[in-house]
């Protein structure tokens, strides 16, 4: 997948984590922000681990993981 691809996918997973974090993260522009490092995120992690997920919905899920682990680390600093 291209770099407008996996931008998409960080903006998606981005929205999602928003909605799964309670409270709702930290708005719409800063979760999809957050989503696109959460994409990063996964992806170096589940490679460290060995874990590998085929295909949009398998980078999907990754992202949306990395995401929801960094909008938890902000929210535990923010506070």
């Amino acid at each position: 997948m291209g770099i407008i691809g996996s931008v998409i996918i960080g903006c998606l997973a981005g929205f999602c984590a928003g909605k799964l974090m309670k409270g709702g993260g930290f708005g719409f522009v800063m979760n999809l922000v957050l989503g696109l490092f959460g994409g990063v995120l996964g992806g170096w992690l589940f490679g460290t681990l060995g874990i590998e997920w085929g295909g949009v919905l398998g980078q999907l899920g990754t992202a949306i993981i990395g995401a929801v682990a960094i909008l938890w680390v902000a929210s535990v600093i923010k506070r």
